[in-house]
């Protein structure tokens, strides 16, 4: 019988960081592993523009400092983050306010649990006269909210998926927590973590944004969301990144291509988004998807680029489209050339028509400056952004399809960077423990050769 002309222990098809990260911990175990790509880069959704010596996320999905799999996943141990101010600006009634972190952590209840006890704030507690409420309320409910943030940060993950599940909105007016506590910051915060306004996402997802919150610090990476993919990518083998390579069909010991014929495998892992995997794999769950939109401008204008510092500024009013905006040069210099200014903005939702005008009126009105000389960089509109989690929602949806057959993916576990990594970990295990190798099983065979890119 002929020899298979392509031969490797794993298949990955999808380059995106979960797919990336899985081929990090195979080939660290001696396992030969091909990653096949059919878009002609690596990265998936966290890609980045180059537009004039500006860096420009598509996406711009935040990241905490507190995600294990940052710290835990092979080949990561070089990312560079940038961090915003600690907390988040909140602008209501046209003015800003602070809301910051704990110092320190406290009992072992949780977040959308314990803040109930902000419902013993006074309800009609009024403001200064002449002077509108705080967004998160007067002192007592900010310390209580504090004290609440900082339970969730030393709460165990096991517990938090072991509550009771709802919508998170449900959740927090059930719980007792007042509604200018929820429509002031909560709202506007998780909207922000898990691209959600309405609250739809399970309220187990949302105590997991909250801790992660209260745990770290909110950051970016420095030069861009596909530095990430690129030091995965890059810490490879040689030759085991395939880009422009499109799969038409998987099964637990083969991968057919497009144009460049069959690999055969001992496994396969999906790492795709849950779309392109249910249309290799019909009958696997395709989620609903919050679209995204993020806008971004440069200016000259001094005035813009301190009204904000490094701090991720949270509209609580809902007065417009943008949901979350900052000078993202301020925060990470390296997304905009010498002298100019980055602002990026994110609008969730289908996106109004006339989006930039509309998202520069909203721009003029949260950072206090006239928005008409900005210049427009660019307009990224996804429309399947991130995958919702509206309850039940499965955390530990599995990864191992039967024996020589896996998926991976944010769909599988939390729709934000550390579910993606996470479901990669899970999806590596699974494949280790069932091929029941240490190394390679071609160490007799010679180095896999892969098809060649178009």
């Amino acid at each position: 019988m002929l020899e298979p002309a392509y031969q490797v222990d794993v298949v990955i098809v999808g380059a995106g960081i979960a797919g990336l990260s899985a081929a990090h911990r195979l080939t660290s175990a001696g396992v030969t592993t091909a990653v096949l790509e059919a878009a002609p880069y690596a990265g998936g959704r966290m890609s980045t523009e180059k537009v004039d010596g500006f860096r420009l996320d598509r996406i711009g999905q935040l990241l905490s400092t507190s995600y294990p799999e940052l710290r835990l996943t092979p080949g990561l141990d070089a990312l560079a983050v940038r961090r915003f101010a600690p907390g988040v600006l909140l602008h209501r009634d046209g003015r800003a306010q602070r809301a910051l972190p704990p110092a320190g952590g406290g009992g072992a209840r949780g977040a959308l649990h314990v803040v109930r006890a902000l419902a013993g704030a006074p309800r009609g507690a009024a403001g200064t006269p002449g002077r509108t409420a705080a967004p998160v309320g007067g002192a007592v409910d900010q310390a209580r909210l504090g004290a609440a943030l900082g339970r969730i940060a030393a709460t165990p993950v096991e517990r938090i998926l072991a509550r009771p599940e709802m919508p998170a909105g449900q959740a927090l007016a059930q719980r007792g927590v007042p509604a200018r506590t929820i429509d002031g910051f909560l709202r506007p915060l998780l909207a922000a973590l898990l691209c959600d306004p309405e609250l739809s996402t399970s309220s187990r997802c949302a105590d997991l944004a909250l801790r992660a919150f209260a745990s770290g610090r909110l950051c970016v990476p420095e030069g861009g969301a596909e530095m990430l993919p690129e030091l995965l990518a890059r810490g490879l083998p040689p030759g085991t990144v395939r880009t422009g390579v499109r799969v038409t069909s998987v099964s637990t010991t083969r991968v057919s291509t497009a144009e460049h014929g069959e690999i055969h495998c001992r496994a396969v892992l999906l790492a795709t988004d849950a779309r392109a995997a249910a249309e290799l794999l019909p009958g696997l769950r395709v989620p609903d998807f919050h679209p995204v939109t993020v806008v971004h401008h440069t200016t000259d204008d001094p005035a813009a680029a301190f009204s904000a510092g490094t701090s991720l500024l949270l509209d609580a009013d809902r007065g417009g489209p943008v949901a979350h905006t900052a000078v993202l040069s301020n925060v990470d210099p390296s997304r905009a050339p010498a002298g100019r200014v980055l602002i990026s903005s994110t609008v969730l939702g289908p996106p109004p028509e006339g989006v930039d005008t509309a998202v520069r009126i909203h721009l003029s009105r949260l950072y206090g400056t006239s928005t008409r000389r900005w210049e427009t960089l660019a307009v990224h509109h996804t429309p399947e952004a991130v995958p919702a989690m509206r309850p039940p929602h499965d955390l530990r949806r599995p990864v191992r399809l039967l024996a020589g057959l896996y998926v991976c993916g944010d769909h599988r576990d939390t729709s934000t960077v550390q579910g993606a990594l996470h479901s990669a970990h899970r999806a590596a295990s699974a494949i280790l423990a069932d091929l029941g190798a240490a190394g390679s099983m071609h160490t007799a065979d010679p180095t896999p050769t892969l098809p060649r890119a178009a």
